[in-house]
């Protein structure tokens, strides 16, 4: 095997073992073979939580980039970055972490910090700009990895009402970029996967103050697994609650075959927001994903007529003005698909579904409604020429209250569920909407 495949094939597979404290200083031997300790000469980077490492880790990268390939190693160190990183194609670069990372000390005392221990990325560049005129912290590019780190903003106000904007942390571009065992702590925006194909973003946690992972511009397949985004960094007032009010966890526009599972995220205005940026909507697959405490959970302005997808999900939403676990936006015009999922806590509504295209809920239970509405609205606000499409079989109405009110251009049916209590579903759709075969006490 060459030195480059051996590189290659390391860095991928990332599985060798954590070195123990000892061997993690400059002189340490990389856990990949024939990686690039970025704290030897030529390139000498400190760790030390104060002077600039940008050029040190660039020279390191671009030198296995003209080499065709290959890894940089950060051992255990606390890197301070004023500037921004591009990794370049078939280059990996990685830290001591080989699973999950989070750091909860700053919020609750006696738990780890993040500059404790690991390797961490302290990162400044671009305070003040959303991303407008500032590039990402770090861009990957094709067959580029980014793994074993944790990425910590230590300017950003623990206690500001207002968080400070900066560009995204991480942008995924070119083809089969990776992110890997990878903590946000508190980046402003985490993830821009825009303009790729196949990103595969896996075992990343940590808390994003606005946007978490935005996707669009990908037309062949990628993948999201098991990530957790939960308010380690900040509890309670300050950015916290700037995030309850205006945060979006997920925000989907075009990507096609997406895939996306084991993921979850707390404490957002908003956790799915499926939208579109000029290039079209999001088809894809959802599968063992939670939403917690949001104003709404799963919001659906457009996706592709080939469908979302969603099964064995748990959504609560109860933040905020009006909540409600599932928004149809009057501009829906795809299809939505959600089988055997709970939405559940002490919501005002479970699903307010307005628009032009097609939903189908089937075997799916709704819990602990609060609000005086129906449970389910069906609102077709496309007319007759364009009705909504709504199919609702085989879900568990928990509250004897009224389940389900259907006004507009709805065309569909709801049979076969469960009601406690006397059913109560008005129908006043103008188009035809069949009620049948549902039990209740």
């Amino acid at each position: 095997m060459t030195r480059r495949q051996a590189i290659k094939t390391a860095a991928m597979t990332a599985g060798a073992a954590a070195l123990p404290e000892a061997a993690l200083g400059a002189a340490a031997s990389p856990p990949l073979a024939g990686a690039l300790n970025v704290r030897q000469a030529p390139f000498g980077a400190k760790g030390d939580g104060k002077t600039d490492d940008t050029a040190a880790f660039q020279r390191a990268l671009d030198t296995c980039g003209a080499a065709g390939g290959g890894a940089v190693f950060a051992p255990a160190g606390n890197y301070f970055f004023a500037g921004v990183l591009n990794v370049p194609n078939e280059v990996a670069l990685v830290g001591v972490a080989r699973g999950p990372i989070s750091h909860n000390g700053l919020r609750d005392a006696g738990l780890p910090k993040p500059t404790d221990g690991g390797t961490t990325f302290l990162v400044t560049a671009g305070a003040g700009d959303d991303g407008g005129k500032s590039p990402a912290f770090l861009t990957l590019n094709t067959n580029s990895y980014l793994g074993g780190v944790a990425l910590y903003y230590p300017t950003q106000p623990h206690d500001a009402p207002v968080p400070t904007s900066f560009p995204y942390a991480v942008h995924m571009q070119g083809k089969n970029p990776t992110v890997e065992n990878v903590e946000l702590l508190n980046p402003y925006q985490g993830i821009l996967a825009a303009g790729n194909e196949r990103h595969t973003i896996r075992n990343v946690t940590g808390q994003p103050l606005y946007r978490g992972i935005y996707i669009d511009g990908v037309v062949d397949v990628g993948r999201v697994e098991n990530v957790h985004f939960n308010p380690w960094w900040s509890g309670g007032d300050g950015p916290f609650a700037w995030q309850q009010a205006h945060g979006q966890a997920f925000v989907i526009a075009r990507t096609d075959w997406q895939n996306f599972t084991n993921s979850f995220a707390f404490g957002y205005a908003v956790g799915f927001l499926f939208t579109q940026a000029g290039m079209g909507g999001c088809n894809g697959t959802f599968l063992g994903c939670g939403i917690d405490a949001a104003n709404q959970a799963v919001r659906v302005e457009h996706c592709q007529p080939y469908g979302l997808l969603f099964g064995e999900c748990n959504f609560t939403a109860f933040k905020g003005d009006n909540p409600s676990h599932l928004v149809c936006a009057p501009t829906f015009d795809g299809a939505l698909k959600m089988s055997n999922c709970a939405f559940w806590g002490p919501t005002r509504q479970a699903a307010r579904i307005q628009g032009t295209g097609s939903v189908y809920l089937s075997g799916c239970d709704f819990y602990d409604l609060q609000g005086p509405s129906a449970a389910l609205t069906l609102d077709g606000t496309g007319g007759d020429a364009s009705p909504l499409r709504a199919r609702i079989l085989g879900c568990e109405f928990w509250r004897d209250a009224p389940q389900i009110e259907v006004t507009g251009a709805v065309k569909g049916v709801a049979s076969s569920n469960v009601f406690r209590g006397q059913a109560r579903i008005t129908n006043n759709s103008t188009r035809q909407f069949v009620v049948g075969d549902n039990v209740a006490d």
